[in-house]
């Protein structure tokens, strides 16, 4: 039995490979079993999640005359780049016409002045730059020069190089910080930015991405992530909403992602981690299940959770960290 099965309550790996659930099935066999991308066993449950919800509800409303109006991030958590991000969380097919429809789509926003994603230079923020970033390159854009700008602009926001040649909006400042944060470094920025630059593989990433991770490491683990005491603007206060594990996400981080990020850059053996792996653990019941605390389900096309019920998504993000973590 691999280590992270025997810290568990349960085993949840027949409830996570469900065939009524195709979408977390899909991600199951990928991320707790190592399944090849073109085992049968994976396309078959990739092709039923695209025919089910939430991946075909956030296809289908492609159709609304409203869902490309206007091109802006707002309003959550219907418009183009926040369900550019919930597709990817789900797993979506990058070869879906639909889903390269609305990479191009968003792409086709980016400015051609400095390479940052979206309209005008004034709304990008760390978080929401970093979910789109991620998305992209997910769906294999990474290569599309708009997205190698856009890869490059978010390190150097965050590194300080060459900011002259790369100007920053009003919300967006070195180190993470952030205006809605009131100008201090953002926790939640950092994860979102660290989960794009993850999905470059090592060697292809350049000093600069690879200076911002590092950078996005240190200021994630200049705090116990258990705590989550990272600077706080206008609240002044820890958030409330990085005990809440849910799913999926926009702007706001949990705990859970959090060491997610951190993972995903190479850090799932840091000692640092221990307190909030332990806290993770703490939070499954008795069958090694993890409830969703903040689902967004009347917020999104389709409901991937009920907010407070037991949750497959959120259990399969815990189980993934686990198996990181402890082998």
């Amino acid at each position: 039995m691999e280590a992270w099965l025997t810290v568990l309550r349960g085993d949840p790996l027949p409830w996570l490979l469900a065939k009524e659930t195709p979408a977390v099935r899909h991600l199951a066999l990928r991320r707790l079993l190592d399944e090849p991308p073109d085992s049968t066993a994976v396309r078959r449950a990739r092709t039923a999640a695209m025919r089910s919800d939430p991946i075909a509800a956030i296809l289908a409303a492609q159709d609304e005359e409203s869902f490309f109006e206007p091109r802006h991030p707002w309003p959550k958590y219907r418009g183009p780049m926040y369900s550019l991000t919930f597709l990817y969380q789900a797993g979506a097919d990058p070869a879906h016409p639909r889903v390269i429809r609305l990479c191009e789509y968003i792409l086709d926003g980016v400015p051609a002045r400095d390479g940052r994603l979206g309209p005008g230079v004034d709304w990008q923020v760390h978080c929401l730059h970093g979910n789109t970033l991620a998305a992209l390159i997910a769906f294999g854009f990474a290569s599309d020069e708009r997205v190698r700008r856009a890869i490059e602009w978010q390190a150097r926001a965050i590194t300080g190089e060459g900011v002259l040649s790369w100007p920053l909006g009003r919300t967006t400042g070195l180190g993470f910080a952030c205006g809605y944060n009131s100008g201090l470094s953002c926790a939640w920025g950092a994860i979102k930015a660290l989960l794009a630059f993850a999905l470059i593989a090592p060697a292809e990433r350049s000093p600069v991405v690879q200076r911002a991770i590092d950078q996005g490491v240190e200021f994630l683990l200049s705090r116990d992530p258990a705590v989550a005491d990272y600077p706080a603007g206008r609240q002044g206060k820890i958030s409330p909403l990085w005990f809440r594990l849910g799913f999926p996400f926009g702007y706001v981080a949990d705990l859970l992602q959090n060491l997610e990020a951190l993972v995903a850059v190479g850090s799932a053996r840091d000692a640092r981690l221990g307190n909030a792996i332990d806290f993770i653990v703490s939070r499954q019941d008795a069958q090694g299940h993890w409830r969703n605390d903040n689902a967004y389900e009347r917020r999104t096309w389709a409901p991937f959770d009920n907010t407070h019920s037991t949750s497959k998504w959120v259990t399969l993000r815990a189980c993934t960290v686990l198996r990181a973590a402890l082998g």
